[in-house]
């Protein structure tokens, strides 16, 4: 396993100043954002997508430091009920796919997306209960008029292309949890899988651990992020809470850097389950903690998983 980091954390510097420094905190592996809802602070899209010259050159200044790209990441709503919305995010997802193939980069991670809870709606519709019957009805719509069909067709693109489409299980979208995600894995096909965040799962009552398993060789790329769930707050008012993130003493839960949700017993855990699931790949730390500057949390997660990652082939048994 590499550990590696959503590099939309350092948006506010240039490329070169966040590459040298992630290489300076001891990573080996890049998650670049490439539009939508994370922006491309780092990736000229469309210029690199027009010059195979320019693609190499850019490619060759991550190599040059002993970096790879894990994932692009396009997360984004291309089922959002505005046209408009729905077609941007469409197009960015289309080039991410086209840019990981000129890169070398085998994922893209995406949202699956949520459409309106009928064909007048203006705004995405996150059903989270089948009654009343209006509900399941609208579920039922949302996948098999929206969700399927499309992801069909871009899952057939992305193989076309040599690339693999991870989804984050995000609530608010379609798929958010270890069932929707193979509900549409097995509808459109393998080239579909997870973005495994465990900190969405955290906060549904879900054990990511499960979910691994559960899985297997689905899970394509993982996010290093953690949640903590108030127990007094929650036993009040349950886990879905739309009070804004910078409300954090009222919230029933808020994201954490990793080790300030769930201690390192979970995490090794977590790296241990994820080996065996077959997964040698990155672990992506995304910082999202409010209680900490992004310097502090970022330099906090390095130090935390660097002393649980395993980096190293098991080799054989030979005790047994």
């Amino acid at each position: 396993m590499k550990l590696g980091v959503f590099t939309v954390l350092f948006g506010g510097q240039s490329f070169e100043a966040a590459l040298d420094y992630i290489c300076a905190s001891g990573l080996e592996a890049i998650e670049l954002g490439v539009g939508a809802y994370p922006g491309d602070p780092h990736t000229p899209v469309d210029e690199l997508l027009g010059s195979k010259a320019k693609a190499r050159e850019y490619k060759k200044r991550i190599a040059d430091r002993g970096l790879v790209i894990s994932a692009l990441s396009c997360h984004g709503n291309p089922l959002h009920p505005d046209p408009k919305i729905a077609g941007e995010h469409h197009e960015v997802h289309r080039k991410a796919v086209r840019l990981a193939e000129m890169l070398g980069v085998k994922t893209v991670a995406n949202f699956s997306g949520c459409p309106g809870g009928g064909p007048n709606d203006k705004t995405p519709n996150w059903i989270t209960c089948p009654w009343p019957p209006d509900f399941e009805k609208a579920v039922k719509w949302q996948w098999e008029k929206r969700l399927i069909p499309y992801w069909e067709k871009e899952a057939r693109f992305a193989k076309d292309h040599g690339v693999r489409i991870g989804f984050e299980m995000h609530p608010g979208f379609c798929v958010y949890n270890t069932e929707t995600l193979l509900k549409l894995r097995t509808a459109c096909g393998n080239t579909l899988g997870a973005n495994f965040d465990p900190s969405h799962l955290f906060w549904q009552g879900m054990d990511p651990l499960v979910s691994l398993k559960a899985l297997g060789k689905a899970v394509f790329h993982v996010h290093a992020k953690d949640c903590r769930v108030d127990p007094e707050n929650t036993a009040a008012n349950g886990v879905l809470d739309t009070k804004h993130y910078a409300d954090e003493i009222n919230r029933s839960w808020i994201f954490r850097t990793v080790g300030y949700g769930h201690g390192e017993d979970f995490w090794r855990d977590f790296v241990s389950a994820l080996r065996l699931i077959g997964y040698d790949g990155a672990i992506s730390i995304e910082h999202e903690d409010s209680l900490m500057s992004v310097n502090e949390g970022f330099q906090k997660a390095v130090a935390f998983l660097k002393g649980i990652l395993l980096t190293e082939k098991t080799g054989g048994m030979w005790w047994a």
